[in-house]
């Protein structure tokens, strides 16, 4: 099997992110090692020419074998090198084992904990980087395969030194780099501890580290800055957080005498001289001016601020609001209805704060948005053309990720006339499938090919390991929002009929759909999928779907739900309830049409309504329902909605029951299937592929959060910045719009991968 990579193209690979803007490292490939999705990161290993083996996680160099030792070295032995008699030493991350190597030279260590949250590392780098990770198996070592942040909790006033060998602060290893996190390793510190992190480089982000500076001056006695010089790092450089509880210790002064065996890079000079730094990053850390060449980034850094309003504080807000914020260009405001939920969503994020504000108030809203140069609106989509018109007004940008509705569609003349971009279905479905299903049909149609056949399907699921409900599902979005579309109708064209499907039989019409035999799916039509043949510009197209993917047995239990009318939101079956406390059991025999509210009863009322086609099944729909209390007449019922209603009372009981616990993950899967025939009568089957899990970290966000704000995110920084400038009300449906989100997405790590079947 020939493994493949989406960073290798031509034979190089190569590292390009928007962390370091406007550079790239590459390494030329002599063979590609390993390629895995561990449940928290994408792993790729490869053999380079000139580097040896190289570890690559999420698209960044980790380590190769020809430089890894001066990272590896440094990060160890400043703070180790530094401490009078260090014992207990405790490296997070670091799965590779080069940290644990460099501790071990240190005859005064007794005990070492390795805390990793991905076996795959660990696995991957005994195999590949042995030279790293031989020591792993050493007798004063222990791995613990966990969360860093609970391990540090359970873990008080214990280690002299901590190291924490993590990647960039993006994504769940932003946590890594806030003050919550700082006073952990403060506090599991003996007393007298040092720890050192990874710290960015001096070259590009002296904002981050002088934040760090900062940050950890508050917590520790001191906290200084040291660094290294590595080729494979971007810019060349990487630096380390190195922090004390004890205020006489001097950090650059390692202690006398000590002997270190078989270091390459360290010693006793460097380590003196790696907190020496270039004047320009001297005083802008430590007096507070910048001399640097005011070019590209930093130019922006003493730019014009621009201001981005963002509406709502729901699940995908913060990964949304995490990547507008990395612009030093950029100031951030929240708006929630209530104050508390705007100030959280903002809290630890620069250049942000939050606001109370009502929608409702039209006043407030327009005076809101015309403070701003864009509004985010992540409210529910029948706010969208509200907030539109009052962006019209004072001519601000606005940025969705909903479906373009026809309320907000009869508003793209007056959008034009005002000259602002209103961006929509920039999310993930819609979203990331639009970028890629032009993608792949551009490329098609530009070899001369006829796309004869598109389905495109996407889930946000829990991990299989944590899908035990009845549902197989629980919310990583809005709960009302995921069950209102399973009552949306569906159209969709199949072998060039048009076939329509109403609301109340969307279920019936799910069907079992392969696409890996890890996972049990089913399949159904999601909204009116037609006008996609024009959008998408396959007039040649004779089947055209698109589609929600759910784990089998799903289905049934909403078409359940339904028949027994538990997704109504008119108020009609709670009217006159208002100041009773009703309990589910009860309201389930109302809305059955019942008097009698004890179990027998309302099981033979679902029996009487519902036809199931097996016993089997009968008995798993009934054990689900009385899981979730809609059978009890003890269970109380809290009443919700405006008007209170049965929709968003059983939303409100279905969020405490199927929320994710610690520790569990979310699942996206999102799949493009295009049937095409080449100009040699040749068929074939393209498939395009986006698996993602979400983080288990304390702070870390879900799939479904980071892969509909972070496109988000990118379309509003490209408003910003000019690159999509065409006014009026749109979404992405054409090559000119698609490629530019497409290629800063893939700068995040988040791609589609495609394969021939």
């Amino acid at each position: 099997m020939v493994l493949t990579h989406s960073s290798i193209q031509d034979g190089w690979f190569r590292e390009i992110s928007s962390q370091w803007p406007g550079q790239a490292m590459t390494l030329k490939v002599v063979k590609i090692l390993h390629v895995e999705k561990s449940l928290y990161q994408d792993v790729l290993v490869f053999l380079s020419e000139t580097y040896g083996n190289v570890l690559v996680l999420d698209g960044v160099i980790q380590c190769t074998e020809r430089d890894e030792f001066s990272y590896q070295e440094m990060i160890t032995h400043i703070p180790l090198g530094s401490h009078p008699n260090p014992k207990k030493v405790l490296v997070i991350g670091g799965g590779d084992g080069g940290v644990v190597r460099e501790v071990l030279k240190h005859q005064t260590v007794e005990e070492v904990v390795l805390c990793d949250i991905d076996e795959a590392v660990i696995r991957v780098s005994k195999q590949y980087l042995p030279h790293m990770s031989s020591l792993l198996s050493d007798s004063r070592v222990t791995v613990h395969i966990g969360d860093g942040f609970k391990f540090l909790q359970e873990h008080e006033s214990t280690y002299d030194v901590i190291v924490t060998d993590s990647s960039d602060p993006v994504g769940p290893a932003q946590s890594l780099f806030q003050k919550p996190y700082f006073q952990l390793l403060h506090d599991a510190l003996a007393p007298g501890g040092s720890i050192s992190t990874q710290g960015e480089c001096q070259w590009i982000h002296l904002p981050l580290i002088k934040d760090l500076l900062t940050s950890t001056r508050e917590i520790f006695a001191q906290s200084e800055y040291a660094f290294t010089t590595i080729p494979t790092y971007p810019s060349g450089q990487i630096g380390f957080m190195v922090c004390t509880k004890d205020k006489d210790r001097k950090l650059s002064e390692p202690v006398a005498g000590r002997q270190l065996e078989g270091c390459k890079y360290w010693n006793e000079n460097v380590h003196r001289a790696a907190f020496v730094l270039p004047e320009f990053a001297r005083q802008y850390l430590y007096e507070g001016k910048d001399v640097r060449p005011q070019l590209g980034a930093v130019a922006a850094e003493g730019a014009e601020k621009k201001k981005i309003l963002l509406l709502g504080s729901g699940y995908v807000a913060r990964p949304c609001a995490e990547y507008v914020v990395r612009s030093p260009n950029n100031e951030l405001t929240i708006a929630c209805r209530t104050l508390k939920s705007a100030e959280a969503l903002a809290e630890d994020l620069p250049r942000a704060k939050g606001i109370s504000l009502d929608v409702n108030d039209n006043a407030a809203l327009e005076k809101a948005i015309a403070e701003h140069n864009v509004v985010i609106s992540l409210i529910p989509y029948t706010y969208h053309a509200t907030v539109i018109k009052a962006a019209i007004k004072s001519k601000t940008h606005v940025v969705t990720t909903s479906y373009v509705s026809p309320a907000m569609r009869e508003l793209d003349a007056a959008a034009k006339e005002a000259g602002i971009i209103v961006f929509n279905e920039i999310g993930l479905d819609p979203g990331i499938d639009h970028l890629y299903a032009v993608k792949t049909i551009d490329e098609v149609h530009a070899k001369g090919g006829k796309v004869k056949q598109f389905l495109s399907y996407c889930g946000g699921l829990p991990s299989p390991a944590a899908s035990w409900n009845p549902l197989g599902y629980k919310f990583s979005w809005s709960s009302r929002g995921v069950l209102l579309a399973l009552l949306n109708s569906a159209a969709f064209i199949s072998n060039s009929e048009v076939t329509s499907i109403p609301g109340s039989e969307l279920m019936s019409h799910a069907k079992p759909y392969y696409i890996s035999p890890a996972y049990a799916f089913v399949a159904y039509p999601n909204r009116d999928s037609t006008p996609f043949r024009e959008w998408y510009e396959i007039p040649e197209a004779e089947t055209v779907v698109r589609g929600t993917l759910r784990y089998q047995g799903f289905p049934e239990f909403i078409a359940a739900l339904v028949a027994m009318g538990w997704l109504k939101d008119d108020g009609e079956v709670v009217k006159g309830l208002e100041d009773k406390q009703p309990t589910l059991g009860e309201l389930t025999a109302k809305t059955l049409g019942i008097q009698e509210t004890d179990e027998s009863s309302l099981i033979a009322a679902i029996k009487s309504r519902i036809t199931f086609p097996s016993l089997q099944e009968e008995q798993r729909i009934i054990s689900g329902l009385r899981w979730m209390g809609l059978l009890s007449n003890t269970t109380p019922a809290v009443l919700k909605g405006t008007p209170l209603n049965l929709l968003d009372t059983l939303c409100g009981r279905l969020e405490g029951l199927m929320k994710f616990e610690p520790g569990e993950a979310d699942l996206v899967m999102l799949q493009h299937k295009f049937v095409v025939e080449w100009a040699d009568g040749r068929n074939e089957t393209i498939t395009s592929t986006l698996e993602a899990y979400g983080s288990t970290l304390p702070g870390g966000h879900s799939a479904m959060a980071v892969l509909v704000g972070v496109p988000c995110g990118i379309a509003v920084q490209l408003v910003l910045d000019g690159v999509l400038n065409k006014p009026g009300v749109q979404a992405p449906y054409t090559k000119d719009v698609c490629d530019p989100l497409r290629e800063k997405l893939e700068e995040e790590g988040i791609t589609m991968v495609e394969a021939s079947v």
